[in-house]
């Protein structure tokens, strides 16, 4: 099994996160260091830091990173403790932060995780398993109605009721398997089918047992003051209401006057980047540039 993830849009995320020798660089969702060494490579007398809430992912990125130890510094947290982590590594204001919000190919492709519906595997789903809260709890669990309202709000499923419904009928539901099963007997069938009927409760599972929403909230109110000014944010999302909460962040700074929008139209990998790598095939990319407003203060306050 191949657990190294194959990093999408990296030479566009390389591109615009334009990279100086000295500058200081900010990985904040690591996973198995794809991205990371093409950034440290770059580096000079510069410094990385690279984040995941992973530790099986951090440990493989670690020894991939070993030739450029000197230069970067690896951080078992989550992304959106961005701010603390740059401040306990004394790291000067940030040239560039990027976040891949995709699930990296060591969850998708182990069973044991149970974050895939082609494998069987145990209902899991955390990215940290220190984390508490285990996509079991909610199967088995949760009230119907509140399972209902989780498939609905978190993945957008029109079924979700009926899903539910078919859950809790169906419980104690045994592992992923078993899970996909009875999902996909709840769904209607609409036409051709071009994603597997359990796609968006595993989805919406997933999100819930790593607040994922909560986390990537966070990420966005804390980065901005990791920034040096021209500092470059690049973000990649794989779903609508991920990208939506991107999407309106970015505008929002950028009406602020915080942030300069660089990518009114979101950057989506090519054809070929997706029959190499089909994962990539919903990513879409933004990036944001940190720049002085009128309101910043000057040095020595003047006006």
């Amino acid at each position: 099994m191949n657990v190294l993830h194959t990093p999408v849009l990296a030479g566009e995320t390389i591109e615009w996160l334009r990279i100086r020798p000295g500058g200081a660089y900010v990985d904040a969702t690591g996973g198995t260091g794809g991205l990371a060494i093409e950034i440290a490579r770059r580096l000079t007398t510069g410094r990385l830091a690279v984040l995941d809430r992973d530790p099986q992912a951090l440990e493989i990125a670690r020894e991939r990173l070993k030739p450029y130890e000197d230069k970067v510094t690896l951080v078992h947290t989550e992304f959106s403790r961005i701010g603390e982590v740059a401040g306990d590594l004394k790291m000067p204001p940030l040239d560039g932060v990027v976040a891949d919000l995709g699930v990296s190919s060591l969850d998708l492709e182990s069973a044991e995780r149970g974050f895939s519906f082609r494998h069987a595997g145990p209902l899991d789903m955390r990215m940290n398993p220190e984390a508490p809260l285990t996509a079991r709890e909610i199967v088995n669990h949760w009230p119907e109605k509140d399972l209902a309202n989780l498939l609905y709000e978190k993945a957008e499923e029109r079924d979700s009721r009926r899903i539910a419904r078919g859950i809790v009928r169906a419980r104690p539901i045994r592992d992923t398997e078993h899970l996909a099963t009875v999902v996909a007997g709840g769904r209607k069938v609409r036409g051709r089918q071009k994603l597997h009927p359990a796609t968006k409760t595993f989805l919406a599972l997933r999100i819930a047992v790593n607040r994922e929403e909560e986390e990537l909230e966070q990420f966005l109110s804390r980065t901005p003051a990791t920034l040096s000014f021209g500092g470059r944010w690049v973000i990649l999302s794989y779903h609508s209401l991920e990208d939506r909460r991107v999407k309106r962040a970015f505008l929002r700074m950028a009406q602020e006057g915080t942030f300069r929008n660089l990518t009114r139209k979101v950057i989506q990998p090519s054809t070929e980047e997706i029959l190499a790598n089909p994962r990539a095939r919903s990513a879409k990319m933004r990036v944001a540039e940190k720049v002085e407003s009128a309101e910043t203060p000057r040095a020595g306050g003047g006006p």
